[in-house]
């Protein structure tokens, strides 16, 4: 552990925010544990990547130049979520190509800022984790976080040092869940079909838990689950890391 306790700025998201609050306080407890003083912006807000996705790019400047002035000032930036962390660190900067002075600062804001799993394990070099979550997980990789920021093997190393956890590969884990943010407005059909061969995927591998980094693929694949009957608990995996699957029950699940 290092000795200087760098100032993290946990950029929440919105997802997180209004849907499932535990997660960034499983964040909080990990990046405490790892040594780092945590503190969350007051002024944040949405990271812009629904209106970047639609084509509106004035609206995504207004929110990135935002983010970039509340989250610069701090040592680093971690989000639990490959989706809005990508954002952030693939297209920032090129938001900004005819703005010499803010695409300095999203450059050096996306140079800062990680996906929370990837950051405990590849710069903190947090090894394994004080948890205990007695079933069998399956892990879905989301695809910003697959494919943007290269996040694979830094979940399943935490999570095999979770006691009494046991790891079960899905047969296509990096195939997309068909939520895609506004994807699954413009192409409902495409959308619900890709999320129920992910359905039938995590039912087919014998988990009873599916764990992501990423909470638009979790409430997708858990509304799906639901309407199938699949008796399968979904979570993020920060709360599993965290030991915090107590304070709140799994996702999609009122009870």
């Amino acid at each position: 552990m290092p000795l200087h306790r760098p100032r993290i700025a946990l950029f929440v998201t919105c997802l997180v925010d209004l849907y499932r609050p535990a997660v960034g306080f499983s964040a909080i407890r990990l990046l405490e544990a790892a040594g780092c003083t945590v503190e969350v912006p007051r002024g944040q807000t949405c990271c812009g990547q629904p209106a970047y996705n639609s084509g509106d790019r004035a609206t995504t400047r207004d929110l990135a130049r935002r983010v970039i002035d509340d989250f610069l000032p701090y040592d680093h930036t971690v989000v639990p979520s490959g989706s809005c962390g990508g954002m952030i660190i693939r297209h920032y900067p090129g938001l900004f190509a005819d703005d010499p002075h803010y695409r300095a600062r999203a450059e050096a804001l996306a140079a800062k800022t990680h996906e929370l799993v990837s950051f405990l394990t590849d710069v903190m070099g947090v090894e394994r984790v004080a948890a205990r979550y007695d079933g069998v997980v399956a892990y879905h990789d989301s695809c910003s976080g697959l494919r943007e920021l290269g996040i694979r093997a830094q979940p399943r190393r935490l999570l095999g040092t979770v006691q009494g956890l046991t790891l079960r590969e899905l047969k296509d884990p990096e195939l997309c869940c068909g939520f895609g943010g506004t994807f699954c407005v413009k192409y409902p059909d495409i959308s619900t079909r890709m999320v129920a061969d992910k359905a039938r995927d995590v039912a087919a591998s014998g988990a009873d838990t599916l764990l992501a980094g990423d909470l638009g693929c979790l409430l997708n694949i858990a509304g799906r689950l639901k309407r199938e009957g699949a008796p399968v608990r979904v979570r993020h995996v920060a709360e599993v890391l965290a030991g915090g699957t107590a304070e709140a029950p799994p996702i999609g699940d009122a009870s």
